[in-house]
């Protein structure tokens, strides 16, 4: 004698609201779950883009000063070894030339200072 379920299995009655608001229950539980671990992991998220932004900022900061230091190398190395260098120097910051020497002096503008307008009341 054999045992089917099958048939059984498909005359079951569909389930009624509560069945309805159970799953509605559960799939609300997990959702607020999810939530809360995003939610938990957050602030650790943020530190991390913080501290990506700052390593970039601190990188290009270095950069600068890598290329500030590699001048004033170079400038020392000149004031050490090159005499015509600071031959050159002293003529341009004592405002004499060699005669028969003619200077060009070409010098960065400086932006106009702003007008600051009188407040009125």
């Amino acid at each position: 004698m054999s045992v089917s379920y099958y048939g059984e299995f498909n005359q079951r009655k569909p389930e009624g609201v509560w069945h309805f608001l159970n799953r509605l229950l559960v799939l609300l539980i997990a959702l607020a779950v999810i939530t809360l671990i995003i939610c938990a992991f957050l602030p650790a998220l943020r530190r991390g883009r913080d501290q990506a932004d700052r390593l970039e900022n601190l990188k290009k900061d270095l950069d600068a000063q890598n290329a500030i230091l590699t001048q004033r190398t170079r400038e020392v190395s000149l004031l050490k070894n090159d005499p015509g260098y600071v031959e050159v120097l002293a003529r341009g910051r004592l405002d004499m030339m060699k005669p028969d020497e003619t200077i060009f002096r070409i010098e960065q503008a400086t932006p106009a200072p702003l007008k600051s307008q009188p407040h009125q009341q």
